[in-house]
């Protein structure tokens, strides 16, 4: 007869082992002593070995009582499905891996490589950070919103770098983080986004196609947000009848101006 101290120390197991065992059912309670305690008989070491055994291999505890139960032919059928799962389980916990090796690179975390590359260009033309990142987690919620056409939208991103306008834009941005609305560089700001829109309208590019207006607005306001002068910016761009930032649109304004440079263009 042997104590519950004993029964753990021939099997290679734990005390508190042996009693969450007992608890889950996977080792039957033995018979108890005058005094209470426990008393084990040989059955039970070699029960708890095989239990120890199969558990120290991997094998759930879920699946251990129906192994132990099983004859040879089930014991076999039932070894090489639980080696299925676990290796199904290697491959979603390297995945997992990987994913969680991506989340130091920040925007790789959830872009494109297309995305990527385009703002691994704008760092090459010294754009500062800070608009890197504002652009970054736009083409985040632009690639999930439209993963279907991301690649297109930054092909076209890539030609506009081509026009100097858009580098002078770029280049304008230097410490605008800190301007405020009376910037005189806002000015020239709007005379170049003027130009860019102009073509872009012409050339039918601003429709934002694949975006509602919900997710238009969302954009906007994060565009908005990001400075105290892109409020400023986007009043100077409504004077000269543009509205809008990610689905831009001529309207007319105040006094006829609009309706003319409308007509003029």
């Amino acid at each position: 007869m042997l104590t519950i101290s004993q029964l753990a120390a021939h099997a290679g197991v734990t005390v508190r082992a042996v009693r969450h065992y007992h608890q889950i059912g996977l080792l039957p309670e033995p018979e108890r002593d005058h005094s209470g305690y426990r008393v084990y008989k040989a059955a039970a070491v070699v029960r708890l070995i095989q239990i120890h055994t199969l558990a120290d291999a991997g094998v759930p505890l879920a699946r251990v009582q129906e192994l132990l139960e099983a004859d040879s032919d089930e014991f076999a059928d039932g070894i090489q499905q639980i080696d299925k799962d676990l290796r199904a389980e290697i491959r979603r916990l390297q995945d997992t891996r990987k994913r969680l090796a991506k989340l130091a690179a920040g925007e790789q975390l959830a872009l494109p490589q297309s995305v990527i590359g385009y703002l691994d260009r704008l760092r090459d033309l010294g754009v500062e950070e800070w608009y890197i990142e504002l652009e970054r987690d736009a083409w985040i919620l632009v690639a999930a919103q439209v993963p279907h056409l991301i690649d297109h939208v930054i092909a076209m991103k890539h030609q506009s770098l081509e026009d100097p306008d858009m580098v002078k834009l770029y280049s304008l941005l230097r410490g605008a983080l800190d301007w405020q609305a009376d910037d005189p560089r806002l000015i020239e700001m709007a005379d170049i986004l003027e130009r860019l829109m102009t073509r872009a309208v012409e050339a039918g590019e601003m429709n934002a196609e694949g975006f509602n207006d919900q997710f238009v607005d969302l954009l906007d306001s994060t565009m908005l947000e990001s400075s105290p002068g892109a409020e400023r910016l986007t009043a100077l761009l409504a004077e000269r009848g543009w509205k809008g930032w990610t689905r831009v649109e001529r309207v007319p304004v105040r006094g006829g101006e609009g309706n003319q440079a409308i007509a003029d263009s």
